[in-house]
C-alpha cells in the first residue's frame, strides 16, 4: 500500500508530465479540489504534490489565489537555456574523460533508441528517449553535484524542450547532433564534446522564434479538460 508521501510523489510526477506535454499550459490555474476528484485522492496529497512542484519552480503558489503553471518570459527562457547549455557542456567534458567502455555502450544504446523514434517521426517517444540519452551524459560525468544541477534545470525546461521537438525537421537535426556528441565522447575529445553540446542546447535565431511560436499556439488553444488530461495518464 502506498504511503501518503509516496502517493504525493506519484501525483507530482503525473501532474509534472501533464505540464511537460502541454495538457496543463503555462499560466493555467490548478484547482486542488478538481485535481483530487480526477485522481481519486484527497486534497492532502494533491497539496503536497503541488508544494513539491512549486519548490522545483514548475508551478507558482499564489496566496489566497491558488496555484498556476509557471510561465517563463522570452528573455528568461533564453537565459535558462544558456545556463543549461553550460551544464550540459561541463557534463560532456567530464564524460569524455571519465566514461567507461560499459557507459559508452549504454550511451550508444540510448542514441539508437532515439534513431528508432526519429525514423517513425514520433516526437513523444523521441522526447523520452532523448531524456535517457542526456541522462547517460550526466551520469557519465561522475560528478554527482553537477549531474543533480543539470537534471534539475533539465526538468524545469521540460515543457519547452518538448515543444522544440515538434518544430519541422527538429527530430532529424537533434539526432544528427547526438551522433556528433557520441563520437566525440567515445573518442575522448572533451573540447569537441563541449562545443557540440553547447550548440545542441542553445536556442538562437529562427529556432527560438519557432519555439516561441509553438508556445503561443499552445497557450491560445482551447483548454483541455482535466478529464482529458487524466485520460492521458491511463
Amino acid at each position: 500500500m502506498d504511503t501518503p508521501k509516496k502517493r504525493s510523489e506519484t501525483l507530482r510526477e503525473s501532474i509534472e508530465e501533464l505540464i511537460a506535454i502541454g495538457k496543463l499550459a503555462p499560466g493555467q490555474h490548478l484547482d486542488e479540489t478538481m485535481l483530487a476528484e480526477q485522481f481519486g485522492v484527497s486534497r492532502t496529497p494533491i497539496r503536497e504534490a503541488l508544494n513539491q512542484l512549486a519548490s522545483m519552480g514548475i508551478i507558482v503558489m499564489r496566496p489566497r489565489r491558488g496555484a498556476i503553471v509557471a510561465e517563463i518570459g522570452p528573455q528568461q527562457l533564453i537565459e535558462m537555456f544558456e545556463v543549461m547549455a553550460e551544464f550540459e557542456a561541463m557534463c560532456g567534458r567530464l564524460a569524455a574523460r571519465r566514461m567507461t567502455a560499459a557507459e559508452h555502450a549504454a550511451l550508444t544504446a540510448a542514441h539508437q533508441a532515439c534513431r528508432a523514434a526519429r525514423d517513425e517521426t514520433d516526437p513523444d517517444t523521441y522526447f523520452y528517449n532523448n531524456e535517457a540519452f542526456h541522462e547517460q551524459i550526466y551520469a557519465g560525468s561522475h560528478n554527482h553535484f553537477l549531474a543533480d544541477q543539470a537534471r534539475a534545470l533539465h526538468r524545469r525546461l521540460r515543457p519547452y524542450r518538448r515543444l522544440q521537438l515538434r518544430v519541422r525537421d527538429r527530430l532529424k537535426t537533434s539526432y544528427d547532433e547526438h551522433q556528433g556528441v557520441v563520437d566525440a565522447i567515445i573518442a575522448g575529445d572533451s573540447d569537441r564534446t563541449v562545443e557540440l553540446l553547447r550548440q545542441h542546447i542553445m536556442i538562437q535565431g529562427q529556432r527560438f522564434a519557432d519555439l516561441v511560436a509553438s508556445l503561443h499556439q499552445l497557450k491560445s488553444a482551447p483548454d483541455d479538460t482535466l478529464q482529458k488530461s487524466n485520460a492521458a495518464l491511463a
